[in-house]
């Protein structure tokens, strides 16, 4: 028991080492105002199968309050009327609306090929992407994402949040997770090592694609257009960060626990093929925060040094409690903090099961 003790005790400072040392610098980071530049954009929406998505919040990135943009609509091989909706609007729309039809992929269905195909179409140099779900927190959108790109800043990380519901247990355990996920990405890009971004809600430069050959290394792979992309061409020089709410979008939620499990499944699955330093840091997180709970219960169980145990678990909870409420106002996350130590023993637990399901077989396709 004085070894359970022990480990106890270093999993616990290394907690504490990430709480007080990385994800603080986050929550206290405050962006400076910057003057509007107005560049020309071109917004990236691929879509499969999402006819009443495009049609409930595709007129959302239309009224943006924005001078110079256009749509680029891929079509990603749907088998419903995504096509046709697309081009509906594009009647009602014509030069604002440029659609790419993927008919057959060459990579057997990859969406990266398809994102590919409307990258080359689109006009512009500076890329914003979103999913045909989301939609903008704010008439300026836009504007509050490009505003981030300069002359040395070519990747810009937003914030992608999922739509409350009230009354539903998952629908906290997906806004926690996804609160969660933000601290991280964003916290390790402040310290000068990002590493990934979510394609509800990144930008970045055409040339800069290009220049990297794109998604040619991890083609392959069904997910990673967005998290990879990232991992392997975002430094701390080309990165910048678009905290201001207005610049956030908004997107349905799963709504039960199945979809959002093989969700993660494919998120997670990517997480292999991060650079080293990456997978270094996020592993010693979670296996340090997973024994972090299951000796404290181990140890007061047995009452082992109780108070120790005790008094060190209550401090690592209320310097979470301080930075996550800090986290969820600059991220404008609602109704989760006091939540926090349940949810996130239910989400130790998923991303354990996501972990060894993962190990058995391989998620399916996006």
């Amino acid at each position: 028991m004085q070894l359970v003790f022990a480990f106890f005790i270093a999993s616990t400072i290394i907690q504490l080492c990430y709480y007080l040392f990385i994800f603080s610098r986050f929550s206290s980071f405050k962006t400076t105002k910057k003057e509007y530049s107005d560049i020309p954009i071109s917004v990236l929406i691929c879509a499969r199968n999402e006819s009443e998505n495009l049609k409930q919040f595709l007129p959302k990135i239309i009224q943006q309050n924005y001078p110079d943009f256009e749509i680029v609509l891929i079509n990603d091989c749907s088998y419903d009327d995504s096509l046709e909706v697309m081009e509906s609007f594009k009647e009602k729309y014509p030069s604002k609306i440029k659609i790419v039809n993927v008919v057959e992929t060459k990579s057997g269905g990859s969406k990266k090929y398809a994102l590919s195909l409307g990258i080359k179409a689109s006009t512009q140099e500076h890329l914003l992407f979103t999913d045909a779900d989301c939609t903008p927190n704010s008439d300026n959108w836009i504007r509050g994402m490009s505003q981030q790109f300069t002359a040395n800043k070519s990747i810009v990380l937003g914030y992608g949040a999922y739509r409350s519901i009230k009354n539903s247990w998952l629908n906290k355990l997906i806004r926690f997770e996804t609160l969660m996920t933000a601290l991280q990405y964003f916290s390790y890009a402040n310290i000068g090592l990002p590493y990934m971004g979510v394609g509800r809600n990144l930008a970045y430069t055409k040339s800069l694609f290009f220049d990297t050959n794109g998604f040619e290394n991890h083609l392959h792979l069904k997910s990673g257009d967005d998290d990879l992309f990232v991992n392997q061409n975002a430094t701390k020089e080309n990165c910048a960060l678009s905290l201001h709410p207005n610049s956030f979008t908004i997107s349905k939620p799963k709504t039960t626990f199945k979809d959002w499990g093989n969700q993660k499944r494919r998120h997670v699955s990517t997480a292999n093929y991060y650079k080293p330093i990456h997978q270094f840091l996020l592993g010693l997180y979670y296996g340090s925060q997973l024994l972090f709970w299951i000796l404290a219960l181990l140890l007061v169980s047995f009452g082992f040094q109780w108070k120790i145990v005790l008094g060190l678990f209550l401090v690592r909870i209320a310097i979470q409690y301080i930075i996550l409420s800090k986290t969820s106002k600059k991220l404008n996350e609602k109704g989760l903090v006091l939540w926090t130590p349940f949810l996130e023993i239910f989400l130790v637990l998923t991303q354990m099961f996501i972990f060894i399901k993962n190990l058995v077989s391989k998620p399916t396709h996006w």
